[in-house]
């Protein structure tokens, strides 16, 4: 262990949890559907952000399986090329904005008052809010694929002029709709933060804290730093399109490349909003089935600040090829590479956890590890795309789409579907079928290198990215991309069923359902009650 690097401390506390939640004086929740709707419990909000990111999971997911259907031949088959581009579209949107974040938020409204040993959230009436803000985004912008000129069409990072000037008319509807989930992000990390900060269990300073916490205090900050950002190219977007301003519009005086420059200002912070928390969830669960502690605590909350630091430095390596000064193209260049190395501090301090640890492999661990494999590929070409001069080649290829999958299907899905399996005992008071879960792994990992891996190659001959039909020589290469999209969509199906099954029943868990996990949630009763730490814990520390 490095000198004055502490690792994640045993934390007890001298309470009882309370595993009645009607025996604190509580009045009886309302039932049936008014209790979903009126909740303020920290756990059945979490829960439903979870079961609605599931839910959009599936709906990104046949998007982009009509994408793969459509790719799977050379030559225009099942849609029109304008279809094409909405589910192109559709898919990018709602996995980002509906399914990724969504995700991270509920397992944020989980696990963090657990963690820290808080009651609840420090704002619920704000917490249910920020919620159901989210079901009327989504439902307002698939409802966009109904209207006249149907949805956006014009990709997710929606560029000017094609999502202001030649964008069908529901594109007011897609601003609003953005505006309303970026409105619930803003409200969610305001009240992460207010947690975070003001919740803790007496005696835990903030770096005693668990990473996932950590991780999310900083993605927390992120997003109040870059939804405005979305919100003000927006806002313009909608002047542009209903009021005759022109900042998009070269023949009005603008600038169609001041867009690119606005969106990716958010945009780079975005990618890690997405994978910030997954870089927590894995650092909760190596170390619990490697029955060690954390190598380098310090060094990861430090890494972590830095990565999100650095991701406001290095937004225009999206867009070397729009005619760039010398020096701002070589600016950006070191900076992207720059970032490489917080995240390097990352996976070795996850592979020196791992070193004669005494590990085994539960299916957390299996999605835990995968995580690490395949997102370092993800990183390794992303550097390649860092390079400038070689980024002009590879630009608006599936190389890109390779990449970027790489970092977001392993990297950001694997993770929360390891901090699922991770706290399922947690929430449920079962253990998940291990058997049924290690056949989701597997069907999974070799589901995402099938789709992700061939694109790489595909990219390097020369296939554009975002096309219904391509030449000849990219057969091979999509037909396999196609049938690895089936399989991995269709081993999504094995999850549901997991959960499902735990939720209903299975093998009890105690509260301390992992042998090697040290954090303050496992000292609740499994399943945890609706009500807990409602008498503040007593923090314990261990010497450094």
């Amino acid at each position: 262990m490095a000198p004055n690097m502490p690792p994640q401390p045993p934390l007890q506390h001298s309470t009882t949890a309370v595993a009645d939640g009607q025996s604190h004086g509580h009045t009886a929740p309302p039932k049936g559907i008014l209790r979903w709707l009126l909740t303020t419990n920290h756990k059945e909000i979490g829960s439903l952000y979870l079961i609605f990111s599931l839910t959009m999971f599936f709906i990104g997911g046949i998007f982009a399986l009509v994408v793969r259907a459509e790719l799977f031949q050379p030559g225009l088959q099942l849609v029109e090329p304008e279809f094409f581009n909405q589910m192109t579209t559709m898919h990018g949107l709602i996995m980002v904005f509906a399914a990724v974040m969504p995700a991270f938020t509920g397992l944020a409204n989980w696990m963090i008052p657990l963690q820290i040993g808080a009651p609840d959230m420090a704002l619920p009436r704000l917490n249910n809010f920020s919620f159901w803000l989210l079901p009327v985004a989504f439902t307002l912008l698939l409802s966009t694929l109904f209207m006249p000129g149907g949805g956006p069409n014009f990709g997710w990072t929606f560029y000017a002029p094609l999502s202001t000037t030649y964008a069908p008319p529901s594109t007011t509807f897609f601003i609003l709709a953005l505006h309303i989930a970026g409105i619930s992000s803003i409200l969610g990390a305001i009240n992460i933060i207010a947690t975070i900060l003001n919740m803790r269990a007496p005696g835990m300073r903030l770096m005693d804290m668990p990473l996932f916490v950590w991780t999310w205090l900083i993605t927390a900050f992120l997003l109040i730093a870059v939804m405005p950002v979305l919100a003000g190219v927006i806002t313009m977007m909608l002047m542009d399109i209903n009021f005759g301003t022109s900042f998009f519009d070269a023949a009005g005086g603008g600038d169609p490349v001041l867009f690119q420059h606005l969106f990716w200002f958010f945009g780079h912070p975005e990618v890690y909003i997405m994978i910030l928390p997954a870089f927590g969830i894995v650092s909760a669960i190596i170390p619990t089935f490697a029955r060690k502690p954390l190598f380098g605590y310090a060094s990861m909350v430090y890494a972590t600040a830095a990565i999100a630091l650095l991701s406001f430095l290095v937004w225009a390596h999206h867009m070397f090829v729009v005619g760039l000064p010398l020096v701002a193209e070589l600016f950006f260049m070191y900076s992207t590479m720059l970032i490489a190395v917080p995240t390097g501090v990352k996976v070795f301090n996850w592979v020196t956890t791992l070193f004669r640890g005494s590990i085994s492999f539960e299916s957390p661990m299996l999605f835990a590890l995968a995580f690490v494999v395949l997102f370092t590929i993800g990183g390794f070409s992303g550097l390649m795309l860092a390079i400038a001069p070689a980024d002009f080649q590879y630009h608006d290829t599936y190389f890109v789409v390779a990449h970027f999958h790489y970092v977001l299907v392993p990297g950001a899905i694997f993770a929360i579907m390891a901090g699922v399996y991770y706290w399922l005992p947690k929430w449920t008071g079962h253990y998940p079928n291990e058997r049924l879960a290690q056949w989701h792994f597997w069907f999974s990992i070799i589901g995402v290198n099938l789709t992700f891996f061939p694109m790489h190659f595909a990219g390097l001959a020369g296939m554009p990215r975002r096309i219904p039909d391509y030449a000849l020589q990219f057969a091979d290469f999509n037909l396999l991309s196609s049938i690895g999209a089936f399989f991995f969509g269709a081993s999504q199906l094995l999850f549901v069923l997991v959960v499902i099954l735990c939720v209903r029943g299975g093998k009890k868990a105690p509260a301390k359902a992992w042998e090697g996990a040290v954090d303050l949630e496992w000292t609740v009763p499994s399943p945890a009650p609706l009500h807990t730490f409602e008498t503040p814990p007593v923090f314990h520390r261990t010497s450094h």
